[in-house]
């Protein structure tokens, strides 16, 4: 067996480790980021049915595949907040797409339903960065916390229920037509991404997205 590395072997193997790491993220920031879909976005883009947050006169559109139980959604959530704030002109479509069970669908329904009461986007923030199992206290609380009326958006979601499990489906539709098979995706104009990504990278999409319009 080959003995313990001397100090200068481990100081040579560190700089070739943070060598090939510097690299990578070269590559990563030059690389272009995201695929375009082409026509396939423009009935998403429009936004019809969903949820909507950001400037009327917005240079660009995101539409934005999550489910409130998917970890990587939660954890690319403050990213695209941030970039979409630094840019100002960009306005986010909300497509929630509960994949991960009942917990998931019930928090989407309410989210949803909290829509008639203009609370939406406090209400998917909340849901976004509550760490506690999802349940209708827990739900009361994101509603209520969001300055919502809780039997409200349960009274309108019970007379809703067909609308809203509809609108449900037809995200989902959309997420297969654009070739998702899970959460998160960005759709940012034509320009898709799968996965969680960074403040920086939202920058470069939406820089990407406004010159491939």
């Amino acid at each position: 067996m080959p003995g313990p590395l001397n100090r200068r072997q481990a100081v040579q193997l560190g700089a070739i480790v943070v060598g090939g790491w510097a690299v990578g993220q070269v590559l990563r920031r030059t690389t272009p980021i995201g695929r375009d879909i082409g026509p396939r976005a423009d009935a998403i883009m429009a936004g019809d049915g969903s949820p909507q947050d950001g400037p009327a006169d917005a240079t660009l559109r995101l539409a934005v595949f999550t489910d409130y139980r998917c970890p990587a959604c939660r954890h690319a959530f403050p990213a695209m907040e941030e970039a979409v704030r630094r840019d100002g002109k960009v306005r986010v479509i909300y497509k929630d797409w509960p994949i991960f069970g009942p917990p998931s669908e019930r928090a989407a329904s309410i989210a949803l339903a909290s829509a008639e009461q203009g609370i939406y986007p406090a209400v998917h923030r909340r849901l976004m960065t509550d760490s506690r199992i999802i349940d209708d206290d827990m739900l009361r609380d994101v509603v209520t916390g969001a300055g919502g009326d809780w039997s409200r958006a349960t009274r309108w979601l019970a007379a809703h229920a067909e609308l809203v499990a509809g609108r449900l489906r037809a995200n989902g539709q959309e997420a297969y037509s654009i070739g998702l098979s899970g959460t998160p995706g960005f759709l940012a104009g034509p320009m898709l991404v799968m996965g969680a990504i960074d403040a920086g990278d939202f920058g470069r999409l939406f820089a990407r997205a406004r010159v491939a319009n």
